[in-house]
């Protein structure tokens, strides 16, 4: 257990990070932030800043041994760059099996098929002719993803009866991909989770998540579902996290289909945009439960404080001052607006 005082590492300086070390920062602990870039988000509110590559065995390997505990705001931080971590003896949390399975979209459909989580229908597609095949099992239509790297849109392509195979495989670089069937759902949620390593959980009321251009843009609670599918979504999550030993703050995204039925999309070894309104809505946010999990400390309560919430994302944009928006606002501390970067987000209470 990490003690009061104690130091945190965060593998990435993005604003996850930086919320994280803020959270650390409210518990009586220091954060370490270990990227390769200067003057990050999270470089400019954590207590040090180490900068370094993540391919940089030695510098990984001091950060680790200044720190109690190391863990990560990104889930695309190299494997082995976990491991190195590892090997020094501080704990890693998550370790590097998250990592393997999440940064490969078809080991992690195969880990939640193992997990009897179902997801879409799917298949490998490593040619333009694999992609035909494939395209042939669905009906000629179909969503192509790289297996990875992909994120808010990016890295995927959705496909209609009059795709040509070899086009759409080349416009993503001729990369290992898989197709997965359309899922004709009703609504998108997620769910939260916590672990420690006494293998305590925890998770949150279940978030309706509003996608445009592949992006997050609406987290809303309650979600429009029934008690019923949201017991079955988060005993999917507490499974899940179970079965990979995980420890910290996972998300598990979800399609509802017709009459309640769920099918997985992804999780994300880390905390989550679709989870930024717990702070404020909560008895203990996803960053503080987090940073519990991780230090080795009991979880805070999760229950709402308000009957409602709904959190937008700030995208492409920032407010003007004279005219902020209502309710409590996060900004992220990014210098460069850029169309589809998000710049910060806004939470407000409802039905108060």
């Amino acid at each position: 257990m990490v003690p009061i005082g104690g130091t945190i590492g965060i593998l990435g300086g993005g604003q996850l990070g930086r919320m994280l070390a803020d959270a650390a920062a409210k518990l009586g602990l220091d954060a370490i932030i270990f990227c390769p870039e200067a003057d990050t988000p999270a470089a400019r509110t954590a207590a040090r800043h180490w900068e370094g590559a993540f391919n940089d065995d030695e510098a990984l390997s001091a950060f680790a041994r200044a720190c109690d505990v190391v863990t990560l705001e990104w889930e695309n931080v190299p494997v082995a760059a976990a491991e190195t971590v590892a090997a020094t003896g501080t704990p890693m949390r998550p370790g590097a099996k998250a990592l393997g399975v999440a940064q490969d979209r078809a080991n992690e459909k195969r880990f939640l098929e193992a997990c009897d989580i179902p997801v879409t229908p799917w298949r490998t597609v490593d040619s333009a002719e694999a992609l035909q095949s494939a395209l042939s099992d669905f009906g000629g239509r179909g969503i192509l993803k790289t297996r990875r790297e992909g994120y808010d849109g990016k890295g995927q392509l959705r496909l209609g009866a009059e795709a040509d195979a070899l086009d759409a495989f080349s416009a993503l670089g001729g990369q290992p991909c898989i197709l997965e069937a359309f899922a004709p759902f009703e609504r998108e949620i997620s769910v939260i989770v916590a672990r420690t390593p006494d293998g305590e959980t925890a998770t949150w009321d279940v978030p309706e998540n509003i996608h445009r251009g592949g992006i997050l843009r609406r987290s809303q609670v309650p979600a429009a579902i029934t008690p019923e599918t949201a017991a079955t979504a988060k005993a999917a999550a507490v499974r899940l996290v179970t079965t990979l030993d995980y420890i910290g703050v996972l998300a598990l995204e979800f399609f509802v289909m017709e009459g309640g039925a769920l099918l997985a999309n992804e999780f994300a070894p880390r905390v989550h945009n679709s989870g930024h309104w717990t702070p404020e809505a909560c008895r203990t946010g996803q960053f503080e439960n987090h940073i519990r999990a991780v230090a080795g400390w009991p979880l805070g309560r999760t229950e709402l404080v308000a009957p409602g919430v709904v959190m937008d994302n700030i995208i492409g944009e920032l407010p003007l001052l004279a005219d902020l928006p209502d309710g409590a606002l996060t900004l992220y501390g990014k210098h460069e607006v850029r169309v589809g970067r998000k710049m910060g987000h806004i939470v407000r209470l409802t039905g108060l």
